[in-house]
């Protein structure tokens, strides 16, 4: 086949190695202006008969598949909507008012506990509070190392 393909490309033909194992294998030889297309090339690759009839009508499948696609792009996106609102599906997990119409100020209790609220803000910068803080720890050691008299 080698020698045969060599003798072709000197004649100035075009040939073509066909078939499946070294037995079943054949070469076809054409003039380089009769060269076979890429479609004819596939259909003897693949063992079968070339008829243009059937190449033509699968080329015009392809083309009005390829001009249905086009016109799709051209149209745009598509829309989707979805089937149900999530917010219905969920609704007994966040509410029927949810986002901004259920948005609300929250406002701090007047009173925690029994005491007001306004009582138990400690208004100290944290320099007053430390020194504080350290005075009653130095009476609570001075007081520790006097014994209590009683």
């Amino acid at each position: 086949r080698s020698i045969l393909h060599d003798v072709v490309e000197v004649a100035g033909l075009t040939s073509f190695s066909f078939g499946e194992d070294d037995d079943c294998r054949y070469v076809m030889i054409f003039k380089k202006e009769f060269a076979p297309s890429d479609e004819e090339l596939d259909s003897y690759r693949r063992g079968e008969e070339w008829d243009p009839q059937k190449a033509e009508e699968k080329r015009k499948l392809k083309e009005l598949a390829q001009r249905q696609e086009e016109e799709a792009a051209q149209q745009g996106p598509v829309v989707v909507s979805p089937a149900s609102d999530y917010k219905d599906k969920y609704s007994h997990l966040i509410g029927k008012g949810a986002a901004k119409d259920a948005a609300h100020m929250l406002q701090a209790n007047k009173t925690y506990g029994c005491v007001p609220v306004a009582n138990k803000r400690d208004t100290r910068s944290i320099e007053e509070a430390m020194n504080e803080i350290r005075a009653k720890k130095r009476l609570r050691q001075s007081g520790e190392e006097l014994p209590p008299t009683s």
